[in-house]
Parts: C-alpha cells; sequence; structure tokens
C-alpha cells in the first residue's frame, strides 16, 4: 500500500473518479423519485466533474495541494444542478484543507474530507437527511476514526466508502420520498461512485472506458467580425499572489487602461482579464499589489486575421481556458453597464425562450429537466448582461442553486437570483418588472408574483412504478401539480380533464397553456378548448413552448 498521495496520483484519482461517474451515470440517473423522464442527477455529477478531469489533463499539477485547488476551481465553474453544485463544494472544501501540501497521507485525505462536507453543509440552508450530504458527512467521520487506526489512505478511503454504503442504503428509510419510491438517494450513489473510482486508481485497477465527458464548444464565426470591432489591441491575463494590500485602486486604474475587465480572487491570489494597448504598465501596476505569478498577452488583431483566414492562430497556453475550449469567446466578455436592470433566464424550448425575451430578457439559457446549464453557463450570459443588476430567473427547482453560485462569483455587477422553481413563474416575474421601481421594490415585487402561480405539467412515465398510491405503467401519461404527482391516465384528454377541474384551476383568472415539441397545434386547441370548457371564468391563452419532456405546461392566476 502506498502511504502517501502526491500531486500526479491525486489527478489520476480524481480522473479515475470522474470517468467512473460516466461509465455509471445512466445508472444513477434512473435513481428517480417520479417515474418521469427527467432523472439527470448521474449527468450533472458526470459533467461537473469532468470539467475538472479536462482541466487536470492539461494543467499536470505537480503537488496534492495544487491538484486540489484545480480541481476545485474547474468544478466551481462547470457545476451542474443542485447534486452537482454540492459535488464543487465537497471538493472546495477539500482543497482548502490540503492546498498548501504537496504529498498527503490518509490522515490528511480524512480532514480534507472533514472540510468538505462542512462547506457543503454551510451553502445549504435546510440540509435534509438521507442526501448526499448525509452520506458524505458519515463517510468522512468513518475516514477520521480509521485514519486514527491506520494512516495509509488506501484503508482510509476503504473503510469511508464501507460506512457510505451503510449510509447510503439508509437514505431510503430517511427520506420519505426515497422509501415511497423505493430507491436510494442519487446524489449520494454517485459520490460513492466517484470515492470508489479515486479508490481503484490508487489500487491500481484499470480505468473504465469514458463515453466523451465534454463535448466541444460552439465556435465563434470570426470571419463574421472586424478589425474596428476589437478596441484595444493586447488580451492581458495574469495572476498575481496577494500581499494583503486592497485591490480596488489597482481595479480602477485597469478600467482606466481598457475593457472587458473581470478580476477574481479567492483569499491566496487574484486572476485578471483585461483588453489593453499596454499590457507592460498593467503588469508594472499589479506589482505594487503582490507578486506576480503568470502571464499571458495575445495580439487580437492577428489572431483575428488568422482566424477570418481560416488559419490557426498562435496562442500561448491560456490561462483563461473553459473547460472543453480554448480561447475564451467575446461574447464571454463582461458587458459595460447601458442600464439599470438586466435579466437571465434558463428555459428549454424556442417558444419558451421568445416569450422571455418578448418581455424584455436580455438572455436565455437553454436548459431544463434534462440537461441543467453549468454555473459557468449561467455566469457567462450575466457578465455578457449590460446592466448594474443583472436578476437570474433559474426557472427549475434544481437550478436554483448554480445560478446562486453563478451569483456568489461575479464582481463587476450585482446579480439577484429569483427563486423561481417552474418557468411560469419566471414568465410572471417578469411581467410585474418596474424599471423605474428600485431594487429592493422589484425583487420583493417578483419574489411575491411567483407565490401566486401555479404550475401543472404534463409528461408520460419513463418505467413501472408504485407511487404514493399510485401504479404507474412505463407510458401512462403523468400530471404534475407543483412538482407533485397529481394523477395518471392512459388517455391524455381524459388527464387533461381531471386537471382542468382541479380547484387552483378552477379558480384562477388567466390560464396559460405551453405546448411542448412533440405536441401538434391541432391537438394543443383541443387541449385549450378542454380548460375553456371546464374553467368558463378564466382566460384561457394556448402559445406554443417548444420544451422537451413536458407535452403541456400549465399556468394558473
Amino acid at each position: 500500500m502506498s502511504k502517501t498521495i502526491d500531486g500526479a496520483m491525486l489527478s489520476r484519482m480524481v480522473i479515475h473518479g470522474a470517468a467512473c461517474i460516466n461509465a455509471q451515470k445512466q445508472g444513477v440517473n434512473e435513481l428517480n423519485v417520479f417515474p418521469v423522464p427527467d432523472g439527470d442527477t448521474g449527468t450533472n455529477m458526470s459533467l461537473t466533474i469532468g470539467a475538472a478531469a479536462t482541466e487536470l489533463k492539461k494543467k499536470k499539477p505537480a503537488t496534492a495541494g495544487e491538484t486540489a485547488v484545480v480541481t476545485a476551481s474547474a468544478l466551481l465553474r462547470g457545476a451542474r444542478g443542485n447534486s452537482g453544485v454540492i459535488l464543487s463544494l465537497l471538493f472546495r472544501g477539500f482543497s482548502k484543507a490540503i492546498k498548501e501540501k504537496e504529498v498527503i497521507g490518509g490522515r490528511e485525505f480524512a480532514i480534507a474530507l472533514d472540510f468538505g462536507v462542512a462547506a457543503a453543509y454551510k451553502a445549504v440552508m435546510k440540509p435534509a437527511e438521507g442526501t448526499i450530504l448525509t452520506v458524505s458527512r458519515l463517510a468522512a467521520r468513518r475516514a477520521a476514526e480509521a485514519a486514527r487506526e491506520n494512516d495509509e489512505p488506501e484503508f482510509v478511503i476503504e473503510e469511508a466508502l464501507k460506512e457510505g454504503h451503510a449510509a447510503l442504503d439508509n437514505t431510503i428509510h430517511q427520506n420519505p420520498v426515497l422509501k415511497k419510491a423505493g430507491v436510494v438517494d442519487a446524489g449520494g450513489k454517485g459520490f460513492l461512485i466517484i470515492l470508489q473510482g479515486m479508490l481503484d486508481e490508487l489500487r491500481g485497477v484499470p480505468m473504465p472506458e469514458e463515453e466523451g465527458a465534454c463535448e466541444p464548444q460552439e465556435k465563434a464565426d470570426f470571419a463574421t467580425l472586424t478589425d474596428e470591432e476589437i478596441t484595444f489591441t493586447f488580451d492581458t491575463v495574469f495572476i498575481v499572489r496577494k500581499s494583503g494590500k486592497s485591490i480596488e485602486p489597482f481595479r480602477a486604474y485597469l478600467n482606466s487602461i481598457g475593457d472587458s475587465l473581470v478580476i477574481g480572487e479567492d483569499d491566496e491570489a487574484f486572476k485578471v482579464h483585461v483588453h489593453t494597448d499596454i499590457p507592460g504598465e498593467a503588469l508594472s501596476e499589479a506589482q505594487k499589489y503582490g507578486t506576480l505569478e503568470l502571464a499571458k498577452i495575445e495580439n487580437m488583431r492577428t489572431q483575428y486575421e488568422d482566424m477570418a483566414a481560416g488559419r490557426t492562430p498562435q496562442s500561448t497556453d491560456d490561462l483563461d481556458m473553459e473547460a472543453c475550449g480554448n480561447h475564451p469567446m467575446p461574447s464571454s466578455e463582461p458587458a459595460a453597464p447601458e442600464k439599470k436592470y438586466g435579466f437571465v433566464s434558463v428555459c428549454a424550448g424556442d417558444g419558451l425562450a421568445a416569450v422571455f425575451t418578448d418581455l424584455g430578457a436580455d438572455f436565455v439559457v437553454s436548459g431544463g429537466q434534462t440537461m441543467n446549464p453549468s454555473t459557468e453557463d449561467i455566469l457567462k450570459e450575466v457578465h455578457k448582461t449590460p446592466a448594474e443588476v443583472v436578476y437570474v430567473l433559474p426557472n427549475n427547482k434544481n437550478i436554483i442553486m448554480a445560478a446562486q453560485q453563478a451569483a456568489r462569483m461575479v464582481t463587476d455587477k450585482k446579480v439577484v437570483v429569483i427563486p423561481t422553481a417552474t418557468v411560469p413563474q419566471g414568465i410572471s416575474a417578469m411581467m410585474v418588472m418596474d424599471p423605474e421601481a428600485e431594487e429592493e421594490d422589484n425583487t420583493a415585487a417578483m419574489t411575491e408574483a411567483i407565490s401566486r402561480v401555479h404550475t401543472s405539467q404534463v409528461t408520460y412515465a419513463a418505467r413501472n412504478s408504485d407511487f404514493d398510491g399510485f401504479q404507474i405503467t412505463e407510458g401512462d401519461y403523468l400530471a404534475l401539480s407543483e412538482n407533485q404527482l397529481f394523477d395518471t391516465d392512459k388517455d391524455l384528454n381524459l388527464l387533461l380533464e381531471k386537471l382542468a377541474q382541479a380547484e387552483r384551476q378552477q379558480n384562477a383568472e388567466f390560464i396559460n397553456i405551453f405546448y411542448g415539441e412533440d405536441v401538434t397545434e391541432e391537438d394543443a386547441q383541443s387541449a385549450a378548448e378542454i380548460f375553456r370548457q371546464a374553467c368558463p371564468h378564466a382566460e384561457v391563452s394556448l402559445l406554443p413552448g417548444g420544451q422537451p419532456v413536458y407535452y403541456y405546461m400549465i399556468s394558473a392566476e
């Protein structure tokens, strides 16, 4: 048994863990508490840690501490869904515990696990038992006990896994929803798969074949740009180890000599991205605020010429690489404020996106039940929004944490996350927005507006199940009311009639029906007529949503 873990080994362990969750993500996805095709925990966790695996392969950090920091940073940017965000927090705390270590033993690994659990619990407002939090906490507790018995990493991780699996098996009894569905917690399962992969690497077990953890990013069409659109010549990125001096004067200086300024920082260092004509002076000024560690300077005009001509541009090692990309795209650079308020909304479906755009959304992030956007996906659109205050509407309960994490990473503008759990809530929030009102008043009005919206959704069962008294057969139509199972039927029209007769719809003044990508306009008109007949006192509107998964998305106010 190896008594220590160095940077190279820890990198391989994380990469192995990423490969394992990628190979088993569908099994984790299928641990749903509802029999609808919205299981994405495995996918979210795979994409989240896959971002770290990609970064580690490129950077090859030397020490265990550096590996942990690179991993945590990539996970933070790539986090998708609640499970991905919590996974990123577990590694964030892990990295804080060992960031100064060249190598770690079992004791340090156990301490790092405990730091990770503390970071995750601190970030979750109402932690519930029977989740990934429970599994990771008990695994970390056993790791600490095991380290006192035997300090070898392999023994410590093995014991943590044993306790973790026992805790996972118990989640079915801790969480009433899991108990009804007869499944264990998907996030906890994913965490243990990753931890097992890390142990397998330590033991020399071959890595599973990866299915392609990272899809290629779309590339900008540089041929459509012009040289005049490049205001400053040099794209300048550098990292400075902090001296303890406030960097606010430096921020003001950089704003005076360039644009597209972004400064990210943690406790130890800050990273600058700026476009300027005098990069040398920017670097010289930076040294008044700490020790310059890394820098890259690239001529954007010559790069533009190469790209427009179809040539591969010459480039330094890019310090600002995306998890799966190369040079940061111009569209991701922060926009200067041109107005007081801006909006970033999340939804899936061209029709729904058009509704948000018509209501004034600056950018719409594609995402929903089957594919949650990452923290970085949301962050990019926030940076592009030319406003002093940017409201983010996640429109899905599983995207709220990623949106909140993105908001904490923004330094150049204020970001307010309105916790919209459904698309209709997001639409209602935007409809009450007053561009002349104060921020606090708008936030209160939007929050109050979403409380008045009742959302129903109609989809189908992905598999046979017995849930909450309902015998469900694969292919049955399902109606969800506020994300709770309302009823099932083999006849879609009969199910719509039941939904229309429900109290919320009967008492509504306005009913909006958004029909999905698999619904014809003729069928949608028939569905709308069912609601008009059943709810004569309501104003019923029918709109093409184009959303996947859900045949109908219905709001009642």
